[in-house]
């Protein structure tokens, strides 16, 4: 079963964010990740939810995901991210 992670980022420092993105991407190719959503327009039609920036990940399953999360290759990256924006960041399965 396919797992997501869906991440609402919102961009405190843009230059450290850049740089962050410069070598996210490897890193979850890695582990057989892609981006299904990376940063587009939203438009809420529903609640109160306004994401800033929304990015969704597609990995082989929710154990693959928290694999590259919690992994030494992405380490670097997530506390570059970290210390240039706040994140909601939530695992989900998918079909």
């Amino acid at each position: 079963m396919a797992g997501y992670m869906i991440a609402d980022v919102t961009v405190t420092d843009p230059e450290g964010f850049e740089e962050y993105r410069k070598l996210v991407s490897a890193t979850i190719e890695a582990y057989g990740g892609r981006y299904v959503v990376r940063g587009g327009a939203t438009e809420t039609v529903e609640g109160d939810w306004n994401p800033s920036r929304l990015v969704v990940l597609e990995f082989d399953s929710v154990e693959q995901a928290k694999a590259w999360y919690y992994s030494n290759e992405y380490a670097g990256p997530k506390e570059m991210r970290h210390n240039s924006a706040t994140t909601n960041a939530i695992f989900v399965e998918g079909m």
